[in-house]
């Protein structure tokens, strides 16, 4: 029997997939190696604290704000949160050296159809299916009298929204009181460009997401917040490693003319314009059995590029795949006790596709200036995204004719703006500059505002480790510039050994940010740092104050600052829910295409079901996978499950009719470590059915193919 052929699509996925591997292996082939300790250290425990890159008038840094205008710092005052009535703790050991860990993960993947994918901005790429599911990862780290805890949770999405951290944090408070709080809690996007969109309350992101999705923003909360629950359930104590090392081969400066506008003296300083440290945390029991780990790399996870339609969590999360399954002996992938996640760093200009840009039309390279195809102080601006920013990168082009390096404005995509929008002020174009504003978003205000002005950034501290939560996408040089500014402050004030890691796109997303040097070549990431040419220089101003307060014990004496805004009236998704259809004489999920009859590893099942829609199944909190692969075990007479939609092996493809008709094509690629026997695929979906007059209702339905044998050779 010959071997299934593969369509243009497929075997890019393919070849994509081939270079993530490569770009995993280097990621995993520091983590077996651990080496030194972190032990208590009472004078630094878990103090947090937030602060805004810039404020008018004062800095609050507990609880942050980034207003709009100048930014003069001054002295912070104190506030604290009254307490509130929490879920009894369970009883926590304490006479031991170390610290009480807990790790958790659940599923937030939310809909994978009828959804803009978030990340490339690009118009129609839109979720059409799954490749893998979207998992939450948490940590909760605390004293051994159960004080100064601190939670970090990797989730992988795209970026964080406010909007999301601020419903956690509501939810939070409402289960455990204040136990989980503004200052101790971390949310960090793994800022994969294949989640799906829509869980945004700024305009500039709703807009890109087509909408707010409700669905979606519920299934992320729920999965996030179930992550945490799993982690303060299974608190125990334990020992925390710290290691580094360098990783070479998987990254490359995707725009490495805006790094060289950095002063010559400090690039002497490094050796690549790209970040090579991984940082990582190891979380072992008192008996040393592992419980799971955080690593920081600063890399894009952009391996799937902006052609791509199916869901899943990119490089950085099939890193987290294989370490779980490595560790998770026996499970299905997102189950198991071992906790692996990949968190992202300053990652801003730093690209996993090595062989580096190349024009698609001839195959040439785009590595210039423009990448075409034939320190100031603190003062920031009013936010504003140039006309780089709709070039795209060299990772996801952008789909009109804009170039990257551009810093004069063109006639008519200004009149246009002027027109539709209103002319941005001379104030905010004056603070730009050399920007040309595309879009000035600080002073849009319908139907709300269009990017955040009260910004969460924040420190937590962990003997003397520091996780520096910052709220978007720090390019190489800024993300060192930032790190030693910030390991400075901590030495002048008593703490000389503290090692500071850059947690990249967490609590709220501000795009981009860029030194002032890169600013002035006005690529995509200076296009995209949206408060201005200073904004490094703000928030190193800020941090520096965090730094301090937690160096002197001074932490109790800074303000929280205003609270963010949480919008009632959102534009709603534009892709409207209808009922699902099938055809005359048939019902959802009977087959429509069989499997064959025997396969051989290497090769493809593929089986052809009547579909229904899967955003149907975000609703359904309960529902788990649309796909199994089951294997039949004679000595038992049972069906074993061997695979699910989050197994890299599986694929699940949605293919949207008319009027509410939709087919869903199931894929297995038989894997070398298949077992010969006999097989089958099952589909589980849910229909919506609305009757005359009634409320629309959501029906599960499940399937079952015809069963197959795999065997070593035909």
């Amino acid at each position: 029997m010959a071997k299934r052929t593969f369509s243009t699509f497929e075997t890019f996925l393919i070849f994509l997939l081939v270079m993530m591997t490569g770009v995993t292996v280097a990621l995993l082939s520091l983590l077996f190696i651990t080496s030194g300790t972190i032990e208590n250290n009472k004078d630094s425990g878990f103090l947090t604290t937030q602060s805004p890159p810039a404020t008018q008038g004062s800095s609050t840094p507990q609880g942050s704000t980034l207003t709009q205008g100048p930014a003069d710092t001054q002295g912070p005052t104190a506030t604290q949160a009254s307490p509130t009535p929490s879920t009894p703790e369970p009883t926590l050991f304490q006479n031991f050296s170390g610290y009480h860990i807990g790790v958790g993960r659940a599923d937030c993947t939310g809909q994978v159809a009828d959804i803009n994918l978030m990340g490339y901005g690009k118009t129609g790429q839109n979720a059409q299916g799954i490749l893998t599911r979207l998992y939450s990862r948490a940590f909760i780290m605390a004293e051994p009298d159960g004080s100064n805890r601190v939670v970090f949770v990797s989730i992988e999405i795209g970026m964080v929204s406010q909007r999301l951290r601020l419903e956690v944090l509501n939810r939070l408070q409402s289960k455990y009181g204040s136990l989980y709080r503004r200052d101790n809690v971390i949310l960090s996007g793994t800022h994969t460009h294949s989640g799906p969109a829509g869980y945004f309350q700024y305009t500039t992101f709703v807009l890109a997401s087509e909408g707010f999705s409700n669905r979606t923003f519920e299934y992320m909360v729920n999965g996030i917040m179930k992550s945490i629950e799993i982690a303060h359930t299974n608190m125990k104590p334990g020992k925390i490693f710290i290691n580094k090392g360098n990783v070479d081969g998987a990254q490359i400066n995707r725009s490495p003319t805006s790094y060289l506008w950095n002063p010559l003296s400090e690039r002497a300083r490094y050796s690549s314009n790209t970040d090579k440290e991984m940082l990582l945390l190891k979380m072992v029991d008192l008996n040393g059995d592992d419980l799971g780990l955080i690593s920081w790399f600063a890399i894009h996870p952009v391996s799937m590029n902006n052609s791509n339609h199916l869901v899943n969590s990119d490089n950085m999360g099939y890193a987290s795949y294989l370490f779980e399954q490595e560790k998770n002996k026996g499970y299905l992938p997102g189950q198991g006790p071992y906790v692996a996640a990949f968190a992202s760093s300053n990652l801003g200009d730093v690209s996993p596709n090595t062989l580096g840009p190349s024009c698609i039309n001839t195959g040439e390279s785009c590595d210039n200036a423009n990448s075409t195809c034939p320190i100031g102080g603190g003062k920031t601006c009013k936010p504003a995204l140039g006309y780089s920013f709709a070039a795209g990168t060299i990772d996801g082009f952008g789909s009109l004719n804009f170039t990257q390096g551009t810093t004069v404005g063109d006639p008519f995509w200004d009149s246009l703006r002027d027109q539709i929008l209103g002319k941005p002020s001379e104030e905010i174009k004056e603070c730009q500059k050399p920007k040309p504003i595309l879009l000035h978003t600080g002073e849009l205000s319908k139907p709300n505002p269009w990017h955040p002005d009260i910004v969460d950034v924040q420190i937590i501290t962990l003997g003397f480790f520091a996780i520096a939560a910052v709220p978007g996408e720090f390019t190489t040089m800024s993300g060192r510039r930032f790190r030693e500014a910030i390991q400075e402050e901590f030495a002048t004030y008593g703490m000389p050994n503290m090692t500071v890691v850059v947690s990249g796109l967490c609590n709220v997303y501000t795009h981009y940010i860029t030194t002032y040097e890169e600013y002035q070549a006005q690529r995509y990431e200076a296009a995209s740092t949206i408060y201005g040419p200073h904004t490094l220089s703000a928030y190193i101003q800020l941090f520096k104050v965090l730094a301090k307060a937690i160096a002197t014990g001074t932490v109790a004496n800074l303000s929280t600052g205003p609270e963010p805004p949480f919008f009632k009236q959102l534009i709603n998704t534009l892709i409207p829910d209808i009922v699902d259809r099938a055809p005359t004489g048939k019902h959802f999920g009977d087959v429509l295409q069989p499997a064959n009859p025997t396969y051989r590893m290497g090769e493809v099942v593929e089986v052809v079901f009547v579909g229904a829609n899967p955003k149907n199944s975000a609703e359904i909190l309960t529902h788990q996978t649309f796909l199994t692969v089951e294997k039949y075990e004679a000595t038992s007479a049972t069906w074993q499950i061997v695979h699910n939609d989050a197994s890299w092996e599986t694929r699940f493809y949605w293919h949207k009719g008319l009027l509410g008709y939709s087919n869903t094509t199931i894929q297995w690629h038989i894997p070398d470590s298949a077992q010969p026997g006999i097989y089958r695929i099952r589909y589980f979906g849910h229909s919506r059915k609305q009757d005359l007059l009634k409320a629309a209702v959501i029906v599960s339905f499940e399937s079952t193919s015809s069963t197959f044998e795999v065997v070593t050779a035909l």
